[in-house]
């Protein structure tokens, strides 16, 4: 009952014309790690902000990427019909079925089980296809060559590392193939645990995006670098609320190694060795925080009020210097 109801709303929203229809002609991936579970999308294009309308994903259901003259309401649409039920192919097939403009759509779907479904229209511009893989899709259109997504396709089966390495390493071989013929402007990548928490904001693994960038796939493989140390931001926190210093100091230390230059890092791993009572090892870090943010000597005085470091006068003026 409830799936012959979204259909009837998903006819009833694409024959009327009330979804918003942008352009995004890009390339694309789509993809699950059968290991993991996880489920990912990627993209790049040369259009403002790519990833509002392109990218879609929910963890335990699937991804879609929705593309050319993009129907955005493609997105949750078919995350709806797979999460009550319709495969990939399924969901794809029946929002073609009511969409009147199928022809300009490039759309590629996977849901959780791996089942994947993709469709470049007649009237997308050249060069535009997709391939289906093992696990992924990828397509592009309005490319420089048609060797856009072969190359992508070849890329993602050789790559290893996780689902976002390999995520990346596609939009980084359509972009060595020439990609966009217009050039580059944004890029986008969302990747989702493979079961649901029932906490949307807690399955997200990676969320970024480059919205206007001349080098945007460049931007966006420092920003997943900048997110994989603030994981071990994250880690250290939740070991500190256990009170487990050691644990703490390594996440921090961790995170510190992959961003050296980021004070913010920085501060908090020497915050957090003197709460497990090593001093010794925080002042040097202390004294290199204070050295590019005078003021942060300041915030350390505000600290123990809130119970993050000891309230001892001598300690606090060892750390700052005042």
């Amino acid at each position: 009952m409830r799936t012959r109801l979204l259909l009837a709303l998903v006819t009833l929203a694409l024959a009327s014309g009330a979804c918003a229809q942008r352009l995004a002609h890009t390339f694309s991936i789509v993809a699950r790690d059968p290991a993991t579970g996880e489920l990912g999308v990627a993209v790049q294009s040369h259009w403002f902000s790519v990833g509002t309308d392109v990218v879609w994903a929910e963890a335990g259901v699937g991804a879609v990427a929705t593309q050319s003259f993009v129907e955005t309401s493609y997105g949750p649409l078919g995350l709806s019909l797979m999460r009550g039920g319709k495969t990939a192919a399924e969901a794809l097939a029946a929002l073609l079925a009511s969409d009147e403009h199928r022809q300009v759509r490039q759309v590629a779907m996977i849901d959780a089980q791996g089942r994947i479904a993709a469709h470049t229209g007649t009237k997308c511009i050249a060069a535009a296809g997709h391939i289906i893989g093992k696990n992924y899709s990828v397509q592009a259109n309005l490319m420089e060559k048609a060797t856009v997504w072969p190359a992508m396709a070849r890329a993602f089966e050789a790559a290893g590392g996780d689902l976002t390495d390999r995520l990346l390493a596609a939009l980084d071989a359509a972009q060595g193939e020439g990609g966009d013929i217009r050039g580059r402007q944004s890029a986008a990548i969302l990747v989702v645990k493979g079961k649901s928490t029932g906490r949307p904001w807690a399955d997200r693994v990676v969320d970024l995006r480059v919205e206007d960038s001349p080098d945007p796939i460049g931007e966006l493989k420092r920003l997943v670098g900048v997110r994989r140390a603030y994981d071990h931001m994250d880690a250290g926190d939740a070991c500190a609320t256990k009170k487990d210093w050691d644990c703490a100091a390594r996440e921090y230390g961790a995170a510190e190694r992959m961003l050296p230059d980021n004070m913010e890092v920085v501060f908090w791993h020497a915050v957090t060795l003197v709460t497990g009572k090593r001093v010794e090892e925080a002042l040097p870090l202390f004294k290199k925080v204070f050295a590019r943010e005078p003021k942060w000597a300041e915030l350390v005085k505000r600290l123990p009020a809130a119970d993050l470091l000891p309230a001892d006068e001598n300690l606090i003026r060892r750390i700052t210097g005042r």
